[in-house]
């Protein structure tokens, strides 16, 4: 395991602490699941992105051609 130092503006730090102390972690451990976390998420729309490149915009049209012209549910109708 590395080691890097790390800076932080305090109130960053602080906000770290307590939820740190909320979830009953480590600072470094809460730290170390967010790092963890961003990196997937930034992973994954990059790849995303590198699909939506190499996509077919009219096949993708062309499936929504497909999708019959029914009303929505009820229950699934925006106020």
């Amino acid at each position: 395991m590395s080691s890097y130092p790390l800076r932080l503006p305090d109130h960053v730090l602080e906000e770290a602490r307590r939820a740190a102390a909320e979830d009953n972690v480590s600072l470094n451990q809460l730290l170390s699941s967010l790092i963890a976390d961003g990196i997937g998420h930034r992973r994954a729309i990059l790849t995303l992105r590198q699909r939506a490149e190499t996509g077919d915009r009219q096949a993708a049209l062309a499936v929504l051609d497909k999708v019959p012209a029914i009303a929505p549910d009820v229950d699934d109708i925006l106020p």
